[in-house]
């Protein structure tokens, strides 16, 4: 049985969709059968792993919303072990559509509980707020990983969001996990990066990867050419450090099948 990872945070601009795409395309290079859900309707995942939102006919809003069969929708990758299910612009609508239906934060849950023993993990990439989507989202997932970036004004917001998860664990999904906070787009030349650390460090605890994601142009860049970082540019930091991050979540989660 997949385990299902939602990556979360309300806040845009924190690397939730580099650490969507990327922690997806690494467990791929790790030789885990992977899925990723983008459940944005930016559909940042969609293109920056290849595929043009525009052409997208189905995505996983059709699933939620018209019950359009899952493994229908997903769509090959470059890489030998990842797969997608895009997104598009529809899928804004998507909460207003949903408002009425039964059980609506339970709809996506439904819709993966189809295809989650094919994989070894799904991850989904979250939209940035904390609508019907993103409810749905960690209504269906195990665990969920929530990018901070070493930033000023990092932990703002964070306890909205660690409140959301609170009760989405006591309403809805009593076995939701907190995966652990990834601390984004560090540079070691600012102090204010290296306090960031610190401040969450102190905060969270062990609650804190190991991992911290740097900042770099390489894993800025991949995306425009429809690659995640791995594929892009493999030597590089952000590439290096989001392939020590699946290999910390693998072990993390008792499977140690790392090919390195």
């Amino acid at each position: 049985m997949g385990k299902i990872i939602a990556i979360a945070n309300q806040k845009g601009g924190v690397g939730k969709t580099t650490t969507a795409m990327n922690l997806a395309a690494s467990l791929a290079v790790l030789e885990y059968k992977t899925l990723v859900i983008d459940a944005d309707p930016q559909a940042n995942t969609t293109s920056g792993l290849g595929h043009d939102p525009k052409s997208i006919n189905s995505s996983i809003y059709e699933c939620m919303v018209d019950e359009v069969n899952i493994k229908d929708i997903i769509l090959n990758t470059e890489m030998e072990y990842l797969d997608l299910v895009p997104s598009h612009i529809d899928l804004v609508g998507a909460e207003v559509e949903m408002i009425n239906l039964d059980n609506r934060e339970e709809k996506m849950r439904g819709v993966v509980s189809d295809i989650k023993d094919s994989y070894d993990f799904i991850v989904i990439d979250c939209s940035p707020s904390l609508g019907l989507i993103t409810i749905n989202a960690l209504t269906a997932a195990n665990s969920v990983i929530i990018p901070v970036q070493c930033e000023y004004f990092a932990l703002e917001g964070l306890g909205k969001l660690l409140n959301t998860i609170k009760i989405i664990q006591t309403r809805l999904n009593p076995d939701l996990e907190i995966e652990g906070i990834l601390l984004t787009m560090y540079d070691v030349r600012l102090r204010l990066s290296n306090q960031v650390v610190e401040e969450v460090r102190v905060h969270f605890k062990n609650m804190v990867f190991e991992t911290i994601i740097p900042r770099n142009v390489r894993l800025s860049e991949a995306p425009s050419f429809g690659l995640p970082a791995i594929a892009f540019d493999a030597d590089g930091k952000g590439a290096v450090a989001y392939l020590n991050l699946a290999s910390e979540i693998a072990q993390k989660n008792g499977l140690q099948k790392v090919n390195s």
